[in-house]
């Protein structure tokens, strides 16, 4: 029988794309295992861009246990974070192997062989590190994604990702509209992304840049359409979400305003893209309603400084 290596990440897209080198790196360090990923169910066209992927296992968060009796796992990997829950799911799998970081409260005085959780790494790293603490090699900077088979929807677009999971990330529909304008005057095909629930400020931010709603593909673009619409992009420009590291997983000229969170975590590694935030306003509180004020701090002339740096 095929041994089983599991890992939970069960979170968002941005989430999973930051954990795909330390996933390539246990794909190449344990090539006869069947590796399952424990994620959110509507990631599951992701897996398949990822690679090396046999098994997407949905997983409604952490308020279950995993469907697997004791021992049925070989090796089990902490991704989701270094709290308790997250924990006793992984330890009451019992596997032979298991790969977390050390919880206090979980681990006591005994957890001093297993790695640190540190808050001053970039998410990439901070997995890597993880997965190379049990020996296996990984290179943070291996982000890139299989260009899904579906030709995108418009070629060479210019993405403008307006929405965001949380009003802390959400930049100001005028603001977006401004810099849509603007870029659809310089010649860009401006297209407008976002979530079903996001359509409608999608639509706002379109009709203020006086652009039609036929640029408007927020909650009309399943996860494979929004990848090959962002790997044929000309240009994305998008909060801290998703979007955003989709455009780094392809090299797509970016350009990630910032609030809450900071880039020295969750920023792109390098390449064509543009951070733009300001560090000394950060307030810092991810889930608040109102946008950072770092996010505040950047004008849309900021933006288009941004795009004219990248050359697009």
């Amino acid at each position: 029988m095929t041994p089983m290596l599991l890992v939970l990440r069960a979170l968002g897209l941005g989430d999973l794309l930051v954990a795909v080198p330390a996933l390539r790196g246990l794909r190449r360090a344990y090539p006869g295992h069947r590796l399952v990923l424990a994620t959110s169910r509507w990631l599951t066209p992701v897996a398949d861009l990822i690679g090396g992927i046999d098994e997407l296992l949905p997983v409604p968060g952490l308020d279950a246990a995993l469907p697997f009796a004791a021992g049925e796992v070989d090796i089990a990997v902490n991704m989701h974070g270094s709290g308790a829950r997250s924990r006793q799911l992984i330890d009451a799998l019992e596997a032979r192997r298991t790969m977390v970081h050390r919880v206090p409260t979980v681990d006591g005085a005994g957890g001093d062989r297993l790695p640190a959780w540190r808050d001053d790494l970039n998410e990439r790293e901070r997995w890597t590190r993880l997965v190379g603490a049990f020996g296996v090699a990984a290179d943070p900077l291996d982000v890139q994604l299989t260009v899904p088979a579906t030709a995108p929807a418009v070629e060479g677009a210019t993405v403008v990702h307006v929405g965001a999971a949380y009003g802390a990330r959400r930049w100001p529909q005028e603001r977006f509209a401004v810099v849509a304008r603007a870029l659809a005057d310089a010649g860009h095909d401006v297209i407008f992304t976002g979530s079903d629930a996001e359509r409608e400020r999608a639509a706002r931010v379109a009709g203020a840049a006086s652009l039609g709603t036929e640029r408007v593909l927020a909650g009309r673009t399943a996860l494979p359409a929004l990848a090959a619409l962002i790997a044929g992009a000309r240009l994305v420009v998008s909060a801290d979400t998703g979007a955003a590291h989709l455009a780094s997983a392809y090299r797509r000229p970016s350009v990630v305003i910032f609030g809450p969170a900071s880039p020295g975590e969750w920023g792109p590694p390098p390449g064509p893209h543009v951070v733009l935030t300001d560090e000394r306003l950060r307030r810092g509180d991810v889930f608040a309603p109102d946008p950072d004020p770092a996010l505040l701090a950047v004008s849309p002339q900021d933006v288009l400084a941004a795009v004219a740096r990248l050359h697009v």
